[in-house]
């Protein structure tokens, strides 16, 4: 009977074997930085994260009013409502108590899920399959050899997928609409009520 094989880049290597060469060790470091890739590059920086931290409302939404070099938000549909996107958040993720780390990928899948959108035009369903599988690996898993690489717990992992539901999921066709409607399409009285509609139903403290 012919050995099984697993899919490797550059070849397949036989399933169960360790290749010449590699220890066990290697293997685990090399899965470790493989993993370490998910949710990269940081969408804010340590430094950032933690000057936000010593903030109150105003000022989180100031510095990231500086961070994303939003100059127009007083005329701008789409930067203020992606400011309110990305402040409302991280005020959500403030009221998890997360640690610096956990901030990070939190903001980062934030952001991925809107660059999906806007440059892979993304569906909602795809996005809601990203979601679980990203979650999958920086969330909860049964497996004893990831458990070291768990960013968030059960509860977290659950509260950030309800979050996003609200937050994005639920509203998903007006982020399409922002992302994707000419400029001259949105007249005066569509943007004021888009921007009440986000301000109003996204959650914050």
């Amino acid at each position: 009977m012919a050995a099984s094989v697993g899919t490797t880049p550059g070849g397949t290597t036989p399933a169960g074997m360790t290749p010449a060469g590699t220890t066990p060790e290697s293997e685990k470091d090399t899965e470790f930085q493989e993993h370490e890739k998910i949710l990269c590059p940081d969408f804010l920086s340590v430094a950032q994260i933690t000057e936000m931290l010593a903030e109150d409302v105003d000022g989180v939404q100031q510095k990231l009013e500086k961070f994303l070099n939003f100059r127009s938000l007083q005329t701008c549909l789409k930067e203020a409502s992606l400011l309110d996107y990305y402040v409302s958040g991280f005020l959500w993720a403030r009221g998890m108590d997360f640690s610096i780390i956990q901030y990070s990928k939190f903001m980062t899948l934030l952001d991925m899920l809107l660059h999906n959108l806007r440059t892979l035009h993304m569906s909602l369903e795809d996005s809601i399959k990203w979601l679980r599988e990203v979650m999958a690996e920086i969330g909860p898993s049964h497996s004893q050899k990831n458990e070291e690489w768990n960013i968030f717990d059960v509860k977290q992992a659950n509260a950030i997928v309800d979050y996003l539901k609200i937050s994005l999921f639920q509203h998903y066709k007006l982020y399409e609409f922002l992302f994707f409607s000419a400029r001259e399409e949105i007249v005066i009285g569509t943007e004021l009520f888009l921007l009440t509609f986000f301000k109003k139903f996204h959650v914050t403290p």
